[in-house]
């Protein structure tokens, strides 16, 4: 049952039994296709929570939203084995936590490794995509975008009160959000930390940062191109921070190139990546996933 906050908490077994945490937000809601969110990196479900809200309220096609916390981070447990932070991993624990709610399809909203996991979920199951939507993320990784991840995980401080971890997201992250309110940032921090009787920490497993530590920016990632080209039947809907030093406008365009029925939108004065709730994005979101439902039933 959801709490007055809009969502039920929903827990389950990964695979191999580690225990995993979603946000379920309109339980009841049926008719419509489900939506599932995935998070960046070391994100969680809270970062989906305003669009969650909107898409499971929407008054014409109030849709189940299930937004997940992958294995290390938010109310997931932590495992011992950090190899197992990966991607092809996390798809299998959202796959599993589809099966586990009776979900077999779901449009999909990636935000940065949401979308990487969204790639490998296409090669290994493509049935359960029925609409994407990429938030900041695409088939080729620009080394620029890991560095400046890098950099600010690797010395990312500690802060002592709630005020000073809004003014170190505003240092690191200022220049490339320039449009965002307080109330932005605000709701950045609380959704990227936890409180404890030691004040806030960030929301997630410490070893994640050794797995992007680890990486040798010397060489470029692999690009995911044809894994890419084969979400090429499913309605896509590809989302660029105007300032996002991750996703290029190179990129984007071979993209579009490249899929037939993809959308764009960039986000003015936003970098890597949008926050989904401001502006018109959970207005266009919406939109995007009813016409991409209208579209796929037979006439």
């Amino acid at each position: 049952m959801a709490s007055e906050q809009g969502f039920s908490d929903f827990f389950y077994s990964a695979p191999d039994e580690v225990k995993l945490h979603a946000r379920i937000y309109g339980e009841a809601n049926s008719g419509t296709w489900p939506v599932a969110c995935l998070p960046g990196l070391t994100r969680n479900a809270r970062d989906f929570h305003e669009l969650a809200i909107y898409l499971s309220t929407d008054a014409a096609n109030p849709r189940k939203v299930i937004a997940f916390d992958y294995r290390g981070r938010g109310q997931s447990a932590y495992d011992p084995d950090v190899k197992n932070y990966n991607v092809g991993v996390e798809a299998g624990d959202v796959l599993a936590g589809l099966a586990a709610l009776g979900i077999e399809e779901a449009a999909f909203i990636g935000t940065s490794r949401g979308g990487l996991i969204i790639h490998v979920l296409g090669m290994i199951r493509p049935a359960v995509l029925k609409a994407i939507v990429f938030n900041d993320i695409g088939p080729v990784i620009e080394t620029a975008g890991l560095a400046h991840i890098q950099s600010y995980l690797e010395r990312d401080p500690t802060p002592k009160t709630f005020a000073e971890a809004v003014d170190t997201q505003r240092s690191v992250h200022g220049k490339d959000f320039s449009t965002l309110t307080d109330a932005d940032w605000t709701r950045m921090v609380w959704a990227l930390n936890r409180e404890t009787d030691q004040g806030l920490v960030p929301d997630f497993d410490p070893q994640l940062v050794d797995t992007v530590a680890s990486l040798d920016l010397t060489q470029k990632l692999p690009a995911l191109w044809p894994q890419f080209d084969a979400l090429g039947a499913i309605p896509l809907l590809a989302i660029r921070g105007a300032n996002s030093r991750l996703l290029s406008t190179d990129t984007l365009r071979q993209m579009g190139e490249r899929h037939s029925m993809m959308e764009t939108i960039t986000v003015e004065g936003q970098g890597h990546a949008p926050f989904l709730e401001t502006g018109s994005l959970s207005g266009d979101i919406t939109a995007f996933l009813d016409r991409a439902e209208r579209k796929s039933i037979p006439k």
